[in-house]
């Protein structure tokens, strides 16, 4: 049981834990990062990324991953293949223990943990991930130009995709297992008011069909929660949009976080409630939920560290 020390510890591997890595590498800071569950995050299950800047052709969600990861370990990260299970957020340096007993502190902390998104658990959903199955329009709308899709839930975020989606797709369908929405009134007025927009209601998709050769989409088997009659939808694509979850269990009792378990920074900011402790990317934003503004946070959370260490004694 090896212990592990550094003037910046980061929890997650994903843009905004790579970003301020290479951040606080390049300042002197010598950070380590524990790479956790799913090391890359998000984009490690991604296929074309086309919104990333610098690329002018589509870039592999995997491959971009590793290139920042290659970037963060060249300028002098350490990083360590460790997912941590329970945290000491109760004096500095903080302690965060790793499934595999070691100890990792850091005289700064910045959570870089990310968030889950929800699937519906089926199978077919897995088999056309990537090929026509998404659980981001803004990340993969582009695709679907002048095609028709399925967005799947109720929620703001199920209405706000079905409306981001009409503006490129030919037709969307929203599919919602009640007879009413969830979403705030003013979202879905502008939903209704969308010629290109229709509503799927007391329907759960039952399964997602498509070709395997080339795999892609064709349609969404649908059931009807009151009848149990069985109809398929003809789409392209199909948008899941039933929320995304936090990975911050590790953090309750300790930081402050909203009703929904995302960690609450400062305004303008990644500072949390606790001196020293900074929280970047999807742990923190509900709102944008993009590689790039991961980044740009975690690069916040790297300066803001950075600052943090010199105003109590740490010289890089």
């Amino acid at each position: 049981m090896a212990h592990h020390h550094s003037k910046v510890l980061i929890l997650g591997s994903g843009p905004a834990g790579c970003t301020a890595a290479i951040y606080a590498a390049r300042a002197n800071l010598e950070p380590m990062l524990v790479a956790g569950l799913q090391p890359g995050g998000q984009l490690t299950i991604t296929t074309d990324v086309e919104n990333f800047p610098g690329f002018a052709e589509a870039v592999q969600g995997p491959w971009l991953m590793e290139q920042m990861q290659a970037q963060a370990e060249h300028v002098g990260t350490r990083f360590m293949d460790d997912t941590i299970v329970s945290v000491d957020l109760s004096k500095r340096p903080f302690t965060a223990i790793g499934d595999s007993g070691d100890t990792y502190t850091g005289d700064t902390l910045i959570i870089c943990t990310g968030a889950t998104a929800r699937w519906l658990g089926i199978e077919s959903e897995k088999t056309f991930s990537g090929f026509g199955v998404s659980a981001c329009a803004t990340c993969d709308g582009f695709f679907f130009r002048g095609k028709e899709v399925a967005v799947v839930g109720g929620g703001n975020s199920a209405v706000e995709e079905a409306i981001y989606l009409a503006g490129i797709a030919s037709k969307v369908t929203l599919i919602h297992r009640r007879d009413s929405l969830r979403a705030e009134k003013i979202a879905q007025d502008r939903l209704f008011a969308n010629p290109k927009v229709s509503v799927l209601w007391d329907s759960a998709v039952d399964e997602i069909v498509g070709d395997s050769n080339p795999p892609g989409v064709t349609g969404v088997r649908v059931k009807n929660v009151k009848t149990g009659a069985l109809s398929v939808l003809p789409v392209d694509g199909v948008f899941i949009a039933i929320g995304h979850t936090p990975n911050t269990d590790l953090f309750k009792g300790a930081l402050e976080m909203d009703a929904e378990g995302y960690l609450i920074t400062k305004a303008g900011a990644t500072s949390t409630n606790i001196p020293g402790v900074f929280a970047a990317g999807d742990v923190q934003d509900k709102i944008y939920r993009q590689a790039v503004t991961a980044a740009g946070t975690g690069c916040m959370a790297a300066l803001e560290a950075e600052r943090f260490l010199a105003a109590h004694g740490h010289g890089t």
